[in-house]
């Protein structure tokens, strides 16, 4: 009798144990930038501020950029509006405002449905006024 408990016991025991282990990751999809900061140095006033950051889909399914949000109005982003599919490239374009004086360091925050979403991208540097 106390055999025949123990080894109810212990398939109880064991059911439990399978039954709370959650489930297996199923591969999601990842995105990986080639940069994911951009230095413009020093530019002059009123310059050309744009910068393009490619990424590439690591992952198994096609990624899809849901947001792509600046931190400030200076600088408005562009991006890939269409699903990136496995293995392939996309990009974002960022555009910062020239015309404001001074060093600068902005974001921008990526939201997608990869598993390393949200990333954010950072741009800096300093514009000089012009001569």
């Amino acid at each position: 009798m106390k055999k025949l408990f123990t080894i109810i016991a212990m398939m109880f025991i064991a059911a439990f144990t399978i039954q709370a282990q959650d489930k297996p990751a199923t591969p999601q999809d990842s995105i990986v930038f080639a940069t994911t900061t951009h230095d413009y140095g020093t530019i002059v006033q009123s310059s050309d501020g744009s910068c393009i950051f490619a990424f590439t889909n690591k992952g198994k399914a096609p990624i899809v950029l849901n947001d792509v949000k600046a931190s400030c109005g200076c600088t408005v982003p562009e991006w890939t509006r269409t699903p990136v599919a496995p293995g392939e490239k996309g990009s974002i374009k960022v555009t910062y405002n020239t015309n404001n004086v001074g060093a600068f360091t902005k974001s921008i925050t990526v939201n997608s449905n990869a598993v390393n979403s949200p990333l954010v991208l950072i741009i800096k540097g300093t514009v000089t006024a012009k001569q």
